[in-house]
């Protein structure tokens, strides 16, 4: 009765640890590996720090669609950049200068929240 039990349990280690180590990419390894592609929040919309393009027609975080998620094999940093704007905050607990997080923001997300909220009982009250 013992043995499945062991068997199943070193059978599902045996399965992580091939899922971790296999990029799927013929073998070969990068330094970024992905996390994720996630919606841009209203949050993120909000975050002050990101550097004007210059440009009138170049992206800013505004219009950001959606933030990819990456971490860096050798040192541990995790970067979420802007799809469209490029702009990358990065958190790297164990590197000696101070991490790039928390991001200032312009607003939080209680206050959008509350406006959302304020928005939306005027509309029911019209």
């Amino acid at each position: 009765m013992r043995r499945p039990a062991a068997l199943a349990v070193a059978l599902a280690l045996a399965g992580c640890h091939g899922a971790v180590t296999d990029t799927g990419s013929g073998g070969t390894k990068g330094r970024y590996a992905g996390i994720g592609v996630y919606d841009a929040g209203g949050v993120w919309r909000h975050m002050s720090g990101a550097p004007d393009p210059g440009d009138l027609a170049g992206a800013r975080i505004a219009d950001d669609e959606h933030v990819v998620v990456v971490v860096d094999t050798v040192s541990g940093e995790v970067r979420q950049c802007g799809d469209h704007s490029g702009f990358c905050v990065a958190m790297n607990p164990w590197a000696k200068r101070a991490p790039a997080l928390p991001a200032s923001l312009a607003r939080h997300a209680a206050e959008l929240e509350a406006e959302g909220d304020a928005a939306t009982a005027n509309d029911t009250a019209d």
